[in-house]
C-alpha cells in the first residue's frame, strides 16, 4: 500500500531548508557588515591619534645558531647592527671575500665603494686584502654576513686591554651544549636582552676590545646598560655570549 503521509513533510523539508538557507545568509552578511564596522573604527582612530615617536631601538633576548641573526647562541636583535670578526681571508673577489676566524666560523665579508683599508695603522687600499691576509673587519653585521665600513689587515695583536686574564673561546659545535661559566664581572643586576643599541665610534671601540680579548666569534650588536657600560654580543661560537666593557673601554667580564 502506498503511504501518501510522507508527502505534504517534502515540501515543509524544502521550505526549512531554504529558510536555514535564508538564515545563514543573513548572519553572514551581519558578520560582514559587523567586521566592516570595525576596520572603519580602527581606521577612523588611527587616523586622528596622533602618531607616536619612534622608540630607541633596544635589544631583545633569544637565541640561534650561527647563519642566521642572533646566531651561535647569543641574543638576537630587531634588524642589521654595527660589529665585526677577526681572521683569515679566503676565496677573496672584486666585492667579497670569506673570513674564518680562529674558532672555524665563515664570515661573508661584502665590500663597498665606501670600505676604507688600513694594513697596520696606515691607509692601504683594497688590494692588500688577499688570500691568507690576517684582518680585523668592522661593519653592519646580519647574522655571519658583514658589509664593512673598515678592513684592517694585519691588525695589532696582544689582546686589548683587560681586568682579568679571560679564557678562550669555546668553538661553535652543532648539538653540543653552550658553556656555563663566568670571567671576570659581571655588571650588577644586568639583564640579559637590556640595553640600547649603539653604533659609530661606540661601537666601533667596544668590538675591537672584546675580539681582542676572545677571538673567534663574530660581534652582532653592541649595546650600553643602565649603568653607562657595554655588553657585546658574540656568535659563532658557545662561549662567550657575552662580553661586557666599561665605559673607558676596557673588558670586564664575559659569560
Amino acid at each position: 500500500m502506498n503511504d501518501d503521509s510522507t508527502r505534504p513533510r517534502r515540501p515543509r523539508a524544502r521550505r526549512l531548508l531554504s529558510n536555514r538557507s535564508g538564515w545563514i545568509a543573513a548572519a553572514a552578511l551581519a558578520a560582514a557588515v559587523g567586521l566592516s564596522g570595525c576596520a572603519a573604527t580602527s581606521s577612523s582612530a588611527t587616523a586622528t591619534t596622533p602618531a607616536a615617536a619612534a622608540p630607541t631601538p633596544t635589544a631583545t633576548a633569544g637565541h640561534g645558531m650561527p647563519g642566521a641573526a642572533g646566531g651561535g647562541g647569543s641574543n638576537s636583535r630587531s634588524g642589521p647592527a654595527s660589529g665585526g670578526a677577526s681572521g683569515t681571508v679566503s676565496n677573496s673577489s672584486a666585492s667579497s671575500f670569506t673570513l674564518t676566524t680562529s674558532a672555524g666560523q665563515k664570515v661573508t665579508v661584502n665590500e663597498a665603494s665606501s670600505t676604507t683599508y688600513q694594513k697596520g695603522a696606515s691607509s692601504t687600499s683594497a688590494s692588500a686584502v688577499t688570500t691568507g691576509a690576517s684582518v680585523l673587519v668592522l661593519g653592519t653585521v646580519s647574522g655571519t654576513t658583514i658589509t664593512a665600513t673598515q678592513v684592517t689587515v694585519q691588525p695589532a695583536g696582544g689582546g686589548g686591554p683587560t681586568t682579568y686574564s679571560p679564557s678562550a673561546a669555546v668553538p661553535f659545535k652543532q648539538g653540543a651544549p653552550s658553556a656555563a661559566k663566568t670571567d671576570g664581572q659581571i655588571p650588577a643586576n644586568y639583564t640579559e636582552g637590556s640595553g640600547t643599541i649603539q653604533s659609530g665610534t661606540t661601537a666601533t671601540k667596544a668590538t675591537e676590545a672584546a675580539l681582542a680579548a676572545y677571538s673567534g666569534g663574530v660581534v652582532d650588536r653592541v649595546v650600553k646598560l643602565s649603568n653607562g657600560e657595554y655588553e657585546v654580543h658574540y656568535i659563532g661560537v658557545n662561549w662567550p655570549h657575552h662580553i661586557f666593557v666599561s665605559t673607558d673601554f676596557k673588558v670586564l667580564g664575559a659569560n
